[in-house]
């Protein structure tokens, strides 16, 4: 079997804190020499963990981009990696930071340090899912077989991801956290979350009785019960969706929450948030009155997971020509089934009012297709066609025309394509599942230029 190890880095701008974790992927091509080649990730170790630092704020609303940076430079050089020394991974600002003022800016100022590939603004969905497989939950749901929901607990928010057999079923986050409350070392209210005040009668500059505070913290994981068992949740405490639950599955606790969960610290206010009520609180409450996990990784969870979870494989049957790896941040366009046994003109149609739809500019997209899994040859030629057709008034000068094709015909889907527009750059990749309201960050080829690194993720900045 052959082997090529990449070196990715996970950086995650939390909440709380901020956290970089540098991973070496192991891809190898499982098929002999007589078949196609079949490359999968088929190991993945973390070569160092960085400290656990506050994330540096300049006020409520604003992170302190340069101490920021400060951080992850600090961390590159304690870990003995340079930047040129990366290949994959993700920088990711997470929970109530990603709504920062300048949570655009940060992600720029650090988009070097994650070679390839930058994950900015992490949405909901893509959170639950890092945390879910970083935690360690989406392994343990696929090696005994069950069904898993991983709870990571953060500053700001508690994201959601179920697992069965190792399969992801869905995902939810809620805005419940440590932080949803700070205090400052005299024990005197410094920041109430929008989402408290209108249930709590707290005033900026008082000093709650610890009472109080567990009242907030009782409060919290209240709706936290109530979300898994179906019952009605206040207005603003949903900030995504909630996943659905047919039955009652093995909870999974991570986050910087789940660390505090039976701790019996002397005092419960040393983080200067709720964390420790809150932890308290979750092992009192009905969640941990049967089994439950108390996750592999914990307050590491989100960032193991972009550091090691992010980066996938195309299939390696593609076609680039005149493509300028690597390609970042590509808006999906996916068409429907259907639409590719149109007639010619009239799938031609649709991709254009696809591209217009994604693109208005001309820039760039990701044309997402089932396609089919042994295409005769007439089909993979109308096709082409179709395609050919719809795309050619796209895109500016020099820019690729980018497909992806969920089956495995990228190759030869590539090579009629490319006949039919010779002199446009082009890149058709297969073996990857898109939706929309995805963008898509394609690295260079590795495996002497067979397969692609990808990363599929979702943006929501500003």
């Amino acid at each position: 079997m052959k082997q090529e190890q990449l070196l990715s880095v996970g950086i995650d701008i939390g909440t709380t804190t901020t956290q970089l974790v540098f991973s070496r992927l192991t891809v190898e091509n499982a098929a002999s020499d007589f078949t196609v080649p079949d490359f999968s990730i088929t190991e993945k170790e973390i070569l160092f963990r960085s400290a656990i630092h506050f994330t540096p704020l300049l006020s409520d609303t604003v992170i302190d981009t340069e101490g920021v940076r400060q951080i992850v430079e600090e961390e590159y050089a304690a870990s003995g990696f340079a930047r040129e020394d990366i290949q994959t991974g993700a920088v990711i600002i997470t929970g109530e930071t990603a709504r920062k003022e300048n949570a655009s800016h940060v992600l720029s100022a650090l988009s070097g340090f994650a070679g390839d590939f930058v994950v900015a603004t992490a949405g909901p969905a893509l959170e639950s899912i890092l945390a879910g497989k970083g935690s360690g939950a989406q392994r343990h749901s696929l090696r005994r077989q069950c069904s898993v929901l991983n709870l990571d607990m953060g500053g700001g928010t508690t994201n959601l991801a179920l697992f069965h057999k190792g399969k992801l079923i869905d995902t939810g986050c809620l805005n419940i956290g440590g932080r949803l409350l700070k205090l400052d070392e005299t024990g005197t209210l410094t920041y109430l979350s929008p989402v408290l005040r209108p249930y709590f009668d707290l005033e900026l500059g008082s000093k709650p009785r610890l009472s109080q505070l567990e009242e907030v913290a009782d409060f919290l994981v209240g709706i936290l019960e109530d979300a898994l068992s179906g019952e009605p949740v206040p207005e603003g405490f949903i900030t995504d969706k909630l996943p659905k639950l047919e039955s009652a599955p093995l909870l999974s606790f991570s986050g910087g929450v789940a660390d505090l969960i039976r701790d019996d610290s002397s005092d419960p206010l040393k983080y200067g948030d709720l964390g420790v009520l809150l932890g308290r609180a979750v092992f009192r409450s009905s969640l941990c009155a049967g089994s439950f996990l108390r996750a592999r990784e914990t307050i590491r969870a989100t960032v193991i997971g972009a550091g090691s979870h992010t980066t996938e494989l195309s299939g390696s049957t593609i076609f680039y020509e005149g493509v300028d790896f690597p390609l970042k941040n590509l808006p999906v366009a996916p068409m429907e089934a259907s639409d590719e046994d149109l007639p010619e003109e009239a799938l031609a149609r649709k991709i254009r009012q696809r591209l217009s739809l994604f693109s208005p500019d001309g820039a760039p997209v990701v044309l997402g297709l089932k396609g089919k899994k042994n295409p005769k040859f007439l089909e993979l030629c109308k096709l082409a066609d179709a395609l050919a057709l719809g795309l050619q008034p796209a895109g500016q000068k020099g820019q690729p025309l980018v497909i992806s094709v969920e089956s495995d015909m990228g190759k030869s889907l590539g090579q009629a394509l490319h006949m039919l527009l010779p002199e446009q750059p082009l890149l058709c990749l297969d073996g990857v599942h898109l939706q929309e309201g995805s963008y898509l960050d394609i690295g260079k080829p590795i495996a002497g230029g067979q397969v692609l690194p990808v990363v599929v993720k979702t943006l929501a900045i500003g």
